[in-house]
């Protein structure tokens, strides 16, 4: 598994996340919007901490820094 996320992708993903769990347990969100946020804030976090994302793997894209 290649590493194909840069540091501000993995900081945008993870902000989001966060807001998404915060407007969940404030109850501005709920019901069945609430669970589609949360399972994407999931694999949000989950794609950030592995600074890897599958979506970008078969176009070829890659937000990192080239080394």
């Amino acid at each position: 598994m290649k590493k194909n996320m840069g540091t501000i992708d993995k900081v945008i993903r993870i902000l989001i996340a966060v807001v998404v769990v915060v407007l969940y347990f404030s109850h501005v969100v709920s019901g069945t919007l609430a669970i589609i946020l949360l399972i994407i804030s999931g694999i949000f976090i989950v794609t950030s901490f592995l600074s890897f994302c599958p979506l970008y793997f078969p176009f070829g894209l890659s937000t990192r820094k080239k080394e």
